[in-house]
Order: structure tokens, then C-alpha cells, then sequence
């Protein structure tokens, strides 16, 4: 089968249910953002030393995949309360290793540190865009944690290869 079906052509796609969609609308955004962000979960993967935190990252694109599917009208449950959790256990099992945030965190220390930092903008992104879409509350609220995640995985970083965390300084001069 060839990976070109000319169907899009004329700036229309379609969706799981069939549907076909322009290009533009909110949901092909949507899920188009969840896109890109899995493409950058890959290449932060690449630039992790923390073997649990790459298992971990290859679950998240997984999921991102079931996302773009819910995203997509896809038939069946595609995200759901339980993935919200694990985010959040493992956002506080990193938690409980770092100091107290100082300020506003620059988005600076190592490629991994940054490559976190990439990843949890585009996830924002995607979220703002899957409100548009009216996207469930299990599928907000897992984008959300996800962005969460993301930060303190940052900030994980940081601290596990004592590096130093930069804060926002108003007031710099160079």
C-alpha cells in the first residue's frame, strides 16, 4: 500500500470515525500538537541518563499516541483517570528529592534539562489546543499533569547531576 492516498489534497483529512475534517480544525490541531510533542518526548528520551525516567517517558509517548486516537474520534477509552495518577506518583516521587524552587526556573542547565523544558511548552501548547477541541476531563487533566511532569523532570535533572538551577532575575544587567 502506498503511504500516499491523495485524499488530502484539497486541505481535508480524515478523522478515526471517518469524518472527513479540514486540515485546520481544531481537532487535527489538536491532536497534531500531541504530535510534535511525542516527536520531542523521543528526542528528550535520547538525552537521559535516568533509566527509570526513559521507561517512564516511553510509556508517556505511548500514551500520547492514545491521546492523538482520542483525539481523532476514535471509538473506545483512550485515557483515563488511572494514567492521570501514575503522572502524579511520579511527579511526587521526584518532588521528594528536591530542594525548595527559589524563583521562577530558567529553562537552562544541560541538552536533557532543556530538551524538558522544549517538551513541556509544546505540551502546553497541545493543551491549549485540546481545549478548543473539547477534549474529556481525563484527557485535560492528563496533559496538564504531563506538563507537570515534564517541569519537575527538568528540575529532577538538575539535582541528579548537580548542576546548578537558574532563577529569573528581574533585574539583570549584563
Amino acid at each position: 500500500m502506498a503511504i500516499y492516498t491523495k485524499t488530502g489534497d484539497q486541505g481535508t483529512t480524515s478523522l478515526a470515525s471517518g469524518e472527513r475534517v479540514a486540515k485546520t480544525d481544531a481537532r487535527i490541531e489538536a491532536y497534531g500538537t500531541v504530535d510534535e510533542l511525542n516527536s520531542f518526548v523521543g528526542a528528550l528520551r535520547l538525552s537521559l541518563q535516568e533509566l527509570q525516567s526513559k521507561d517512564e517517558l516511553c510509556w508517556v509517548q505511548n500514551k500520547l499516541f492514545n491521546l492523538g486516537a482520542a483525539l481523532s474520534d476514535a471509538p473506545g477509552e483512550w485515557i483515563t483517570d488511572t494514567d492521570v495518577h501514575c503522572l502524579e506518583s511520579w511527579i511526587d516521587r521526584m518532588q521528594a528529592e528536591l530542594p525548595k524552587m527559589k524563583g521562577f526556573v530558567l529553562p537552562f542547565g544541560d541538552e536533557a534539562v532543556v530538551r524538558c523544558h522544549i517538551c513541556r511548552t509544546v505540551c502546553r501548547r497541545a493543551e491549549r489546543r485540546m481545549i478548543e477541541c473539547d477534549a474529556t476531563p481525563a484527557q485535560r487533566q492528563f496533559i496538564n499533569r504531563l506538563s507537570d511532569y515534564l517541569f519537575v523532570l527538568g528540575r529532577y535533572c538538575v539535582h541528579s547531576r548537580h548542576l546548578d538551577e537558574e532563577v529569573w532575575n528581574k533585574d539583570i544587567n549584563v
